[in-house]
């Protein structure tokens, strides 16, 4: 799989989660400490998210950061 597939397809499973749990960008960004435009910038395929941004993202929406990669 291509990295931008990758990348891609994690956001899209940020942005979905996120949308299941009523949470904005901004709500989920200020909940776990991360910039509102990184979010933003994660769920569209652009970033590389590191590790320990997976942690905060997975801590804040409530599920195992292994959640994000189904």
């Amino acid at each position: 799989m291509a990295r931008c597939d990758v990348l891609k397809k994690f956001g899209e499973r940020v942005r979905e989660i996120r949308l299941q749990k009523g949470l904005s960008q901004e709500e989920l960004a200020r909940i776990a400490k991360i910039d509102r435009t990184y979010i933003g910038g994660i769920e569209r395929g652009e970033r590389n998210v590191g590790i320990r941004n997976v942690y905060r993202i997975a801590t804040a929406l409530g599920i195992p950061a292994a959640d994000l990669f189904h």
